[in-house]
């Protein structure tokens, strides 16, 4: 029996209110936020410090909820999965990331300067929401949201 994919992802703040985006192949080679898959009995933010450190070397504090999507079989992603996707934000004191295999550069970017980079799956939509909340006063609200993947078809 196939089961969803859970995942954590960060979108990571420096100390120059930057965020890293990430290029990767998995991704059609667009650019992403850093994550991966939680292992059997292991807690969300656990996981999530795990990838990032695996796929950046950062080490990350300050991590909030941001938003939980499903993304069904997108035809970005190189295989085709059910995805259960849950993001957070965080902050890093560093800014020196050494990649693993998952990714092939990194930028670190400004929330201003994100129409200069070509972002995959569903990183755009999760960036455009974290700024419409940024303009908005913090209701305590979080965001969630269906992620509407184009489905490929057999």
């Amino acid at each position: 029996m196939k089961y969803p994919e859970l995942t954590v992802s960060a979108i990571i703040f420096n100390k120059n209110d930057e965020i890293l985006l990430c290029r990767s192949h998995k991704w059609d080679n667009k650019y992403i936020i850093p994550g991966g898959h939680v292992e059997y009995g292991e807690k969300l933010e656990d996981a999530l410090r795990r990838e990032i450190l695996e796929e950046t070397s950062l080490q990350i504090t300050d991590i909030k909820l941001l938003g939980i999507k499903e993304c069904f079989y997108s035809n970005e992603f190189y295989k085709e999965r059910h995805f259960l996707f849950i993001d957070y934000t965080c902050k890093t004191d560093s800014i020196d990331v050494v990649l693993n295999d998952e990714a092939e550069e990194f930028a670190w970017v400004s929330l201003n300067d994100l129409s200069d980079y070509q972002l995959g799956g569903f990183t755009d939509s999760l960036l455009k929401k974290l700024i419409s909340k940024e303009n908005e006063e913090d209701s305590g609200e979080r965001i969630f949201y269906n992620h509407k993947a184009s489905f490929k078809t057999s």
